[in-house]
């Protein structure tokens, strides 16, 4: 334990030292920090945070120290989060290599891309989006049909892919690419990284009902892709695509402990929002009036909660050595269900002002909540739809049989 205590305290001490103040605030969403070869920091202190926490690898605590990760343990890691937690740290570093791609490089890539992919993915040196969906390979993602050939030491690519999140601000892509036309979908699929700067790559914004733009249609036309950027074996692409659902659903079941800036900021942060909203709107003093919106928000609040330790739980079991597995689906459906119910509650509790599109009549953070409510309608989509969760809990955590493949026999 002395051990321990000692990496706490110096972790403390480092903290005081090198966290500058604005990196103490609440995140505003321009000032988030995404990283890659065109990197802009709105806030000059984001920048130095960035360097200081990548520079002793505690963008990825607990990666490997030889890929430039911290190199902590599970214990220490746990330390970390709290101390960061106890001086309202921002994240240093919003990055879908940290989240999602990372974490399947170390468990499947040769370790010459270990080397050449991880240390920047640490440092934000790149910015990654996930090439999955395509117009016709949504939920049926095996369907996909974007195609790689190989022709000498290159692939040639084509096709495209749709809602790929930032692909017009995204420096190289993951992509699931078709290897063998002549087998089974699932077993023709191949794993590849590629620079979005090559030459056939465009994009193209699709706009959303919330007036942004976060995701993209993205098109291949006779892309050339260096066959050692292939990871893992040829044709077992679909391992690798199903391993990162696993963590990217982790990730987005986030959402449900998310306070208004898009951080996530634990419960404390988001019932406080709710609460004020109500109180604000409808001129209480001391506590919300409205018995029912009262016990909405206090149900909220448990079952808020609930969740947090519940996603703690299943965090530290996956750092037993196996990883993220189907309890990620579970925690995606029901992260994604709260960060839902936050919005409709914070919609009820603003009444009338949260009908606002545009005018003299709202303010700026009320429109946002308005916007950021239809935004919220998507993460039954993102990541797998909750159609797909449900089936996947139910074969892979509940044990029921497949009903499709009963229906074949």
């Amino acid at each position: 334990m002395s051990v321990l205590n000692d990496f706490q305290a110096s972790t403390r001490a480092w903290l005081e030292e090198n966290c500058p103040p604005s990196m103490r605030t609440p995140m505003v969403q321009e000032e988030v920090v995404w990283g890659g070869r065109n990197a802009e920091f709105v806030n000059p202190d984001s920048k130095l945070w960035l360097e200081r926490m990548s520079e002793k690898g505690w963008t990825c605590p607990t990666w490997p120290s030889e890929y430039g990760g911290g190199g902590l343990s599970k214990e220490q890691g746990m330390i970390l989060s709290a101390e960061l937690n106890r001086v309202n740290a921002r994240p240093a570093l919003n990055s879908f290599g940290i989240s999602m791609l990372g974490p399947v490089l170390l468990e499947y890539a040769s370790e010459e891309q270990k080397m050449r992919f991880i240390p920047d993915i640490v440092n934000g040196k790149i910015r990654w989006c996930q090439g999955y969906s395509e117009p016709g390979a949504g939920s049926d993602l095996a369907a996909l049909a974007t195609k790689a050939e190989l022709f000498g030491d290159e692939y040639t690519i084509n096709g495209s892919k749709v809602w790929t999140s930032y692909a017009d601000q995204a420096d190289w892509i993951f992509c699931l690419v078709r290897t063998d036309l002549d087998v089974p979908k699932h077993t023709g699929i191949s794993f590849v990284l590629f620079d979005m700067a090559s030459e056939g790559v465009s994009t193209k914004p699709i706009q959303l009902i919330s007036g942004s733009s976060p995701f993209c249609e993205t098109f291949f036309d006779d892309v050339k892709v260096p066959a050692a950027n292939l990871v893992g074996e040829l044709n077992a692409g679909w391992t690798i695509a199903k391993r990162l659902l696993q963590h990217e659903r982790t990730m987005i079941s986030g959402f449900g402990l998310a306070n208004d800036s898009g951080d996530k900021g634990g419960t404390t942060s988001t019932v406080a929002t709710l609460e004020g909203a109500a109180m604000h709107y409808r001129g209480d003093s001391g506590k919300i009036s409205d018995p029912v919106l009262r016990d909405q928000i206090a149900q909220f609040k448990i079952d808020t909660d609930a969740f947090a330790f519940t996603s703690q739980r299943s965090v530290e079991e996956s750092k037993q050595g196996q990883g993220p597995n189907a309890t990620s689906s579970m925690l995606k459906y029901y992260g994604c269900e709260l960060n839902k119910r936050r919005y409709e509650l914070l919609l009820k509790a603003m009444g009338s002002q949260s009908l606002g599109w545009e005018g003299a009549g709202f303010a700026e953070d009320e429109l946002k909540i308005t916007r950021e409510w239809l935004r919220s309608k998507a993460n039954s989509i993102e990541g797998g739809t909750l159609e797909v969760q449900l089936n996947v809990i139910a074969k892979r955590v509940l044990g029921l049989p497949d009903m499709l493949s009963m229906s074949k026999k």
